[in-house]
C-alpha cells in the first residue's frame, strides 16, 4: 500500500508535497520519495529515504525547487524498502 500526493501549479511544490505526506503518516509506511520538475529547469530532481517523512524532509536540499511534482509513501508488503 502507498499514499500519493501530486501538484501542478505556480507555487514551490516541495513544501506542499511534504505537507501532504505528513498527513498520510498515520497509515504506516517504511519509505518515502519526492520528484519535482519545472519549466525553467531541464529534467527531474528526485530524493528518496527510508523511514518517516521527517527523514525524507531532512534529505531535501534547500535548492530543491519546482512547480510540478509527485511524492509517495510506501508500505512494503514484499521485501525491504529500496535505498
Amino acid at each position: 500500500m502507498c499514499g500519493i500526493v501530486g501538484y501542478i501549479g505556480k507555487r514551490d511544490v516541495a513544501p506542499l508535497l511534504l505537507e501532504g505526506l505528513q498527513r498520510l503518516e498515520y497509515r504506516g509506511y517504511d519509505s518515502a520519495g519526492i520528484v519535482v520538475t519545472s519549466p525553467k529547469t531541464a529534467g527531474l530532481k528526485m530524493v528518496k529515504a527510508k523511514g518517516r517523512v521527517r527523514d525524507l524532509e531532512a534529505k531535501v536540499p534547500a535548492r530543491f525547487k519546482g512547480t510540478t511534482g509527485i511524492a509517495h509513501t510506501r508500505w512494503a508488503t514484499h521485501g525491504a524498502p529500496p535505498t
